[in-house]
């Protein structure tokens, strides 16, 4: 499913009435867990949590116009999907969360190479995703990404 929106408010809106409520809690766990310097927004018509422009002007490699993503939310047909770089980027925080997930979650970790998916909303691993998101300051992703990228 693709929403057109222009606010994270806007995207919320679109949302069927039993995913709004997931959503909006994952949007306050993330706001709340994220350290100081990423900014919230539409980004990839999701929503998206980034480092702006003002504070790394290079932008994301592909398309320098767009700020550097880090995580995203998603209502998707099936499920409501977590995008997250840092697990992506960095083996040891994807080891991480993969060993931890059994711990917080009964159903079966449904994992791309940064996409997870929730097909069951009412079993989302709250807590594990808010230690997630304290996985990495600005400055962190920063070098990683920048490590990473100058390898190609």
């Amino acid at each position: 499913m693709k929403y057109e929106a222009t606010s994270p408010e806007d995207y919320i809106s679109q949302l069927p009435e039993e995913r709004k409520i997931v959503v909006e809690k994952l949007r306050s766990l993330i706001k709340e867990n994220l350290p100081k310097g990423f900014e919230e927004g539409i980004n990839y018509n999701m929503i998206g949590y980034y480092i702006p422009h003002y504070i790394y002007p290079d932008g994301y490699h592909c398309d320098p116009k767009l700020p550097l993503p880090f995580m995203n939310i998603a209502s998707q047909k099936n499920s409501i999907n977590l995008y997250h770089s840092g697990i992506y980027a960095k083996k040891e925080v994807s080891d991480w969360f993969i060993k931890e997930y059994p711990k917080h979650s009964k159903k079966k970790l449904d994992m791309g190479k940064s996409c997870i998916r929730f097909k069951k909303m009412d079993d989302i691993p709250y807590d594990l995703i808010a230690e997630l998101c304290t996985k990495f300051t600005v400055n962190q992703w920063i070098d990683l990404y920048e490590s990473n990228i100058k390898k190609k």
